[in-house]
């Protein structure tokens, strides 16, 4: 009697392969830890900036290769004079693991409110960090 085994093994080979080939890349890249702060280098951390400060978001990114895509999008979320959840400004960094930085300035005042920072890994919600202006 004929085995029938090597057909099927050859059947669950080319199904892996198939579904890897169109999952593209996993990976394990995660942000350990995300914060706003008064400097750049995060060592003075805040949730609560004056009208002139430049925000300063830091994300601690781990396990990360060197070709992630860390994408930071600034949000007025309830602001004197803006529509609510108005996404501000978007900037994006490719990176591998280590202390990432984003900044954000104006030449004007920031209206006082609520605002937040959604940080996104390969284009998937990784953290959301919250502040205002006083």
């Amino acid at each position: 009697m004929r085995s029938n085994k090597l057909p099927i093994l050859i059947g669950l080979l080319v199904i892996v392969l198939s579904v890897l080939a169109c999952s593209g890349s996993v990976t394990t890249a995660n942000i350990a830890d995300a914060w706003m702060s008064t400097d750049e280098e995060g060592n003075n951390r805040t949730t609560v900036y004056t009208p002139n400060a430049v925000f300063y978001v830091q994300a601690d990114l781990r396990n990360a290769p060197d070709d992630t895509r860390l994408k930071a999008v600034w949000i007025a979320v309830d602001v004197e004079g803006a529509d609510p959840n108005l996404t501000i400004y978007e900037t994006e960094f490719v990176s591998g693991s280590g202390l990432v930085h984003f900044s954000l300035s104006n030449n004007n005042p920031w209206p006082q409110g609520k605002y937040k920072v959604e940080l996104y890994l390969d284009d998937k919600l990784a953290k959301t960090v919250e502040f205002e202006v006083k």
